[in-house]
């Protein structure tokens, strides 16, 4: 299979993995469901809690749909909360290579825990976790020893929902764009 074939394929594959996982989401809806998905990440875990209750801003993507095979892709769209209200919407887009196969629909939520971290989002025309300021994946074990006492980065990632099937997951390299208010 030649590269182009392997594009074409990828493609067609995030295509239907989007269809078949992903409604078409109204602004409206979208905000509510990216609320409901960062209220049952905090009822669920702790470090996320305590993030909840420190963060300046939380930009929550309850659907994210990734497909691949060799070839992969990602798509999402969320809100940023800042205190509590709904400050704009954004979309997560990633490609990856490598040994991969599969679909997986996830959420994950951004917790922004300084002013520059917020700033920087907000004034960049598109920026990828991993430029910037630093992105901390916070998994199990991290969850359980985070503290505010322990907080040293500007934005710490929590995945939650994991459904489907699909070999290694991770945010490196997600391009993330304001689409509106």
């Amino acid at each position: 299979m030649n590269i182009t074939s392997k594009l074409k394929y990828s493609a067609v594959l995030l295509g239907v993995a989007a269809a078949v996982l992903t409604p078409h989401v109204a602004w409206a809806s979208l905000t509510g469901d990216s609320r409901q998905a960062l209220r049952q990440l905090v009822a669920q875990n702790p470090a996320a809690a305590r993030l909840n209750k420190k963060a300046v801003a939380i930009l929550v993507f309850p659907d994210v749909v990734k497909a691949g095979f060799i070839l992969g892709a990602q798509e999402g769209q969320g809100t940023l909360f800042m205190n509590g209200n709904p400050s704009g919407r954004f979309r997560t887009i990633a490609a990856s290579y490598g040994l991969q196969a599969g679909v997986q629909k996830y959420g994950y939520a951004l917790f922004l825990m300084n002013q520059k971290a917020v700033d920087w989002m907000n004034n960049t025309n598109g920026w990828e976790i991993g430029t910037g300021p630093s992105v901390v994946i916070v998994d199990k074990g991290m969850a359980r020893s985070l503290t505010t006492d322990t907080l040293h980065s500007g934005i710490y990632a929590f995945t939650f929902d994991q459904q489907g099937l699909m070999a290694g997951m991770g945010l490196q390299g997600a391009k993330i764009t304001r689409i509106g208010n």
